[in-house]
């Protein structure tokens, strides 16, 4: 079951991560976007540490409630 929960907090860790990029990089234009390889790297990682995060979270707060 600790895996189901843990799959389930990564999904949504990863769309919180999503839409988390989606407000920071709302301001840039497509061609930004697509050529600027500095982007990649600092927000490409934060979505993955968002989610990452969000599954720690809902693992350590299933072994305590459960």
């Amino acid at each position: 079951m600790v895996y189901a929960v843990g799959v389930i907090g990564f999904l949504s860790g990863f769309v919180l991560g999503q839409l988390v990029l989606a407000y920071l990089l709302r301001g840039r234009s497509k061609e930004e976007l697509l050529n600027d390889a500095t982007l990649r790297w600092k927000y490409g990682i934060l979505n993955w540490l968002i989610a990452a995060l969000t599954a720690y979270s809902a693992v350590s707060l299933y072994h305590t409630y459960f």
